[in-house]
């Protein structure tokens, strides 16, 4: 039933689209994942997800224990619909869930780091936690934290902001992951659930498109 609602979901969307999904599936990974604690400045935390769509990672986890819900839809530009967003109500909660799904906990932060990004072991899937620039991440993450990971700078300046310093890391650990033989991508289970997904998104009125499907979804 999956496969023929798929099938009738894609006539309403363009060839080219169904290519593109097909095409960016190949590219999507949840070997690595990103954390991102307490963001105050909604832009911050909507650019990390943005940079989450473009380097092809598929989750992303938002701590929301301080400010609530302020993910800013204009500045992620559209990305919450690519990138699968999950919320917490504490950093407890979100470091267990990663941990059950078998990620090692990866605080990025300047101050007693552990590694450098280009000494990163990369042979573990990982979960990138990321905090304010201001205050950096809490003792909680710090504390529990598998790896403390810095980006070499060369500067008077010793931090970047979020935004930034996750494109970086993003961008290196994604490139490494791709050229070496880790099996990273998605299960052609999880690549078809995407599809489905990220087609239902593409269809104007689906709703009323749904009520049209034989057997009515």
């Amino acid at each position: 039933m999956s496969r023929e609602l798929l099938q009738y979901l894609e006539g309403f969307i363009t060839p080219e689209r169904k290519q593109r999904f097909e095409e960016i599936l190949k590219y999507r990974t949840r070997y690595f994942t990103v954390a991102i604690e307490d963001i105050f400045q909604v832009h911050n935390t909507s650019a990390v997800i943005r940079s989450c769509d473009i380097f092809g990672i598929q989750d992303a986890h938002v701590i929301e224990e301080r400010y609530g819900k302020r993910l800013d839809k204009n500045i992620a530009m559209g990305a919450q619909k690519w990138v699968d967003v999950h919320r917490y109500e504490t950093t407890d909660a979100c470091i267990a869930k990663l941990r059950e799904e078998g990620y090692r906990i990866v605080a990025t932060t300047p101050h007693e780091p552990t590694c450098d990004l280009f000494d990163l072991d990369i042979e573990t899937p990982s979960a990138f936690f990321f905090g304010t620039e201001r205050d950096g991440l809490s003792e909680t993450v710090l504390s529990q934290a598998d790896e403390r990971l810095r980006i070499p700078m060369y500067g008077f300046t010793e931090s970047l902001n979020i935004s930034v310093s996750a494109a970086i890391i993003l961008q290196h650990i994604t490139t490494r992951l791709r050229a070496s033989d880790i099996p990273w991508a998605l299960s052609e289970e999880e690549q078809f659930d995407k599809r489905l997904d990220w087609t239902r998104k593409s269809v104007r009125s689906v709703d009323e498109i749904l009520s049209r499907f034989p057997g009515s979804i």
